[in-house]
């Protein structure tokens, strides 16, 4: 018997149920898929507390790695046995899971060179890294960016590219432990947000300027020091609410600023075109399969153990990635 974590209402770590499930075999267009690890990402809460209503009750988590076990009709993008990844939103929900039914069309196939732990603690967090470096700016070695939330997953992986691509990187972190990661993996410079004023500080570290771009996902406690930080004509990418949602936002406010530029992508518009997708995901792979960039797995769980996975995550006590191991 398969098992999985399904929530039945919206709320705390506690609403979190292991059980066991029925998996069935796939209809058309779908596959079966056996997963090996499965990727815990800060999204996952937000489905979680009701903060991106959905249906209930359902499954939990939108990223995991696995092997390919039974093709429904009409699939030819991969084949049993294949090696895949995936990550996506509504249409990956379900990951928490030991085997599930998927559609094929979200299923990336893994080169040799990529393990399924590594896959599943980086595809979103890979993928969101890929787009935020190669299209959301068109950075010049140089440029200046001041990243939140540093020692995180999204964080590690975005200061190593960002390094590669020449940028200062200026990071954001709660700790003097999580500031030793960050500058270990690309930023030149931290801020400890808890006792430093963040705005003031990157105002001292680019001589007054400001940095070209700022990647906040924390949202509502830092959108402002976020837009002073910024340089005049810069861009504010909004890429998550760890904090709580942006609310009573004035554009005029961004003129008041510099011009400012502000804009909050979502990883689904910047896969949905398969090529597209496939081009982030090959430069993510080449980069990870080569070493140039380092997955920083730190937190291990049993897939029973979400409830203890969930608390770790939303209290700030994890660094780099964390997955669930099946």
């Amino acid at each position: 018997m398969a098992k999985a974590v399904r929530f039945y209402e919206a709320g705390g770590p506690e609403v979190l149920r292991y059980e066991d499930v029925e998996v069935g075999e796939p209809g058309p267009g779908q596959v079966r898929i056996r997963h090996v690890a499965v990727g815990l990402n800060y999204a996952d809460t937000y489905f979680r507390n009701g903060t991106y209503p959905i249906p209930l009750p359902n499954g939990m988590g939108v990223e995991a790695a696995g092997v390919v076990v039974e093709l429904g009709e009409g699939v030819d993008n991969v084949a049993v046995g294949d090696r895949v990844t995936y990550t996506g939103f509504l249409n990956t929900l379900g990951a928490y899971s030991t085997e599930r039914l998927i559609a094929a069309a979200p299923l990336i196939k893994l080169p040799e060179t990529i393990s399924f732990e590594t896959a599943a603690a980086m595809t979103m967090r890979g993928l969101t890294s890929s787009y935020l470096m190669r299209r959301i700016y068109d950075f010049k070695p140089g440029d200046s960016i001041l990243l939140h939330a540093a020692a995180g997953g999204v964080g590690l992986i975005v200061s190593q590219w960002a390094k590669l691509l020449g940028l200062n990187v200026i990071g954001t972190v709660s700790t003097e432990a999580k500031a030793e990661v960050a500058r270990a993996h690309g930023c030149a410079h931290t801020i400890n947000y808890s006792h430093e004023d963040v705005a003031s500080r990157v105002r001292e570290l680019t001589d007054g300027v400001g940095v070209n771009v700022v990647f906040d996902s924390v949202g509502k406690n830092t959108f402002m020091g976020s837009l002073d930080s910024l340089k005049r004509r810069g861009l504010l990418v909004c890429v998550g609410t760890a904090s709580g949602p942006i609310d009573g936002f004035n554009p005029q406010l961004l003129a008041m600023k510099g011009s400012l530029y502000m804009t909050r992508p979502a990883l689904a518009d910047y896969i949905a075109d398969p090529a597209e997708k496939a081009a982030l995901a090959g430069e993510l792979f080449d980069h990870v399969g080569s070493g140039r960039i380092k997955i920083e797995i730190n937190q291990h769980y049993a897939l029973q153990d979400a409830v203890q996975a969930h608390r770790d995550l939303e209290s700030r006590k994890t660094t780099g990635s964390s997955i669930f191991v099946i």
